[in-house]
């Protein structure tokens, strides 16, 4: 059995170790492991490689994708379908294994509709793929992010500040908030709930009478609102919206209109931090390493039980597998009753 496996939207940690796993479950079974570059781009152009125990040895603790990857959809392209279908033919690939975020997995259940056997296996650090309980790569972005917070902290106190730290977090706030409680943040910012700048502006001046001079907010990238609330009608004109390849728009800034609004409203020095992509960058935690393992061998072994249209996910920590299709029928966002735990500190 010929495999080809693909990563496809923004690189993460655990990437690698999800593809050593994958070479080397086929290796066992007898599988044919070969390498698409640059996500579902690679099957356009014809760019593969091949995979064997020794292309994949020393790879588990590297960040990023020896693939590469890109955002690229064929579905967007003319004829996208049938070029698709022509080129998985003509390398005569018995399966795909799509290795993505929520983006990447409704290309792949639109390539299973038109009869495409696809294997998902769920990635990003956002965390918010419904129906498992982690990504790889999420782990990693909170530790990156708590440390950040960390270092924040001896700033802020040394110059009594309120310091904003802006983490990714398109639609779902799991970074911002699991960073923030582990990170000891004063408030955490999410999309999923609204936050007024006078509710975060009284939590500073109650710190300032306990004899805190300093604060640290969490905000995560989505939490738009802010912007909403700072400008109005006028946002649109204001700010304007880039889109990746997705169609998605481009988010990012959050924390700087926030930062000045608050120095303005306190009269506190007021600095802001975007996190941005070191958060997806650099050497996976050993949980994420251990999660992209497991999901990469059972990968492979939804092939070899042709459970084709259906996502690996891990449920009460076992590894387990859904069907794309609920995979992708909602976001799995940030339940309140978790939200409220951070809440407790928010005084």
């Amino acid at each position: 059995m010929k495999v080809g496996i693909l990563t496809s939207g923004g690189d993460c940690p655990g990437l690698n170790a999800v593809i050593r796993a994958i070479t080397r479950k086929c290796d066992q079974l007898g599988f044919n492991a070969v390498g698409i570059k640059q996500g579902w781009k690679g099957l356009f152009d014809e760019s593969y490689i091949s995979l064997n125990l020794n292309s994949v040895a020393g790879i588990i603790n590297r960040g990023g994708t020896i693939l590469g990857t890109s955002r690229f959809s064929p579905f967007q392209q003319k004829n996208g379908d049938e070029i698709l279908k022509h080129k998985i033919a003509k390398e005569q690939f018995d399966a795909i294994i799509a290795i993505g975020g929520e983006g990447s997995m409704h290309i792949a259940q639109k390539a299973y509709e038109i009869g495409i056997n696809v294997v998902g296996v769920p990635k990003t650090i956002d965390n918010d793929i419904y129906g498992t309980d982690y990504t790889f790569g999420f782990d990693t972005a909170v530790n990156i992010a708590t440390e950040a917070i960390d270092r924040l902290h001896t700033t802020a106190e040394s110059h009594h500040r309120v310091m904003i730290l802006e983490v990714m977090g398109r639609h779902a706030g799991w970074i911002a908030l699991y960073s923030g409680i582990a990170g000891g943040a004063d408030v955490v910012i999410i999309p999923e709930k609204k936050t007024k700048i006078n509710e975060i502006v009284k939590v500073i001046k109650n710190r300032y009478k306990r004899g805190k001079l300093f604060s640290i907010i969490v905000v995560a990238e989505g939490a738009t609102f802010i912007e909403e609330e700072i400008f109005g009608k006028e946002k649109k004109s204001i700010i304007k919206q880039k889109f990746d390849d997705f169609g998605r728009a481009r988010l990012g800034g959050v924390s700087y209109f926030l930062a000045e609004e608050i120095e303005k409203r306190t009269g506190f020095d007021t600095r802001a931090t975007i996190l941005g992509y070191i958060q997806r960058g650099g050497v996976p935690s050993a949980f994420d390493r251990m999660l992209g393992t497991r999901f990469g061998v059972y990968a492979v072994e939804m092939v070899r039980d042709k459970k084709f249209g259906r996502m690996c996910a891990i449920q009460s920590n076992k590894i387990t597998d859904i069907t794309i299709k609920l995979a992708i029928s909602k976001l799995k966002t940030v339940d309140l009753e978790i939200y409220n735990v951070a809440k407790v500190f928010f005084n």
